[in-house]
């Protein structure tokens, strides 16, 4: 993670030395080391973090054939108009994260856009946001050493991930144009 971490950091400095306002999304497979990466640079810089996790459907949302899109589970809609287009603006907007344990929204959060806003997590390159990143890393991670480290995540979980979620993720990234993205592999590397 440490290769990778300064890899992303000279980018980003570059960036904030050219532009008054810079969006990073990072996208990857689970496990890849998403979370961990965007964790790490709130440590370096003052930013913003946003989880595509708090954009899962809401129940009346999971509908079969919204399931049959790709990148379909996630509230995409939602996201683009709570959170993208509300940063580009850089007045002060709020949103209201999905909450996977009860299924609802909770309470809106409050932002005030700064000068580096941080998008983690699958499905943060949809085609339905167009390209509005300045900065797009797409983490990888051989189906190996994912498996290892899902069965080190809580075992109620695993079913989902190998049936579910995997599968999903990967109908995603194969229609995925990864071409503008920076891509970097294994974390533990």
């Amino acid at each position: 993670m440490d290769n990778t971490l300064e890899f992303v950091k000279e980018r980003i400095d570059l960036l904030l030395a050219e532009k008054e306002q810079v969006i990073v999304a990072i996208d990857g497979k689970c496990t890849s080391g998403k979370t961990t990466l965007a964790a790490k640079l709130t440590e370096i810089y003052d930013c913003n973090v946003f989880h595509m996790d708090d954009f899962f459907l809401r129940p009346e949302q999971r509908t079969p054939e919204r399931f049959a899109e790709i990148g379909g589970n996630v509230d995409y809609e939602r996201f683009l108009k709570e959170v993208l287009i509300p940063i580009k603006s850089g007045k002060a907007f709020s949103y209201s994260p999905f909450d996977c344990g009860r299924f609802e929204l909770t309470d809106p959060v409050e932002v005030i856009p700064r000068k580096l806003n941080i998008i983690e997590g699958t499905y943060s390159h949809h085609p339905y946001f167009g390209d509005p990143y300045d900065l797009k890393i797409l983490l990888t991670i051989t189906p190996e050493f994912q498996r290892e480290r899902i069965l080190q995540r809580p075992s109620f979980l695993h079913k989902r991930f190998f049936e579910e979620w995997i599968p999903m993720e990967n109908r995603y990234f194969s229609a995925l144009d990864a071409s503008s993205n920076i891509i970097l592999s294994d974390p533990s590397k």
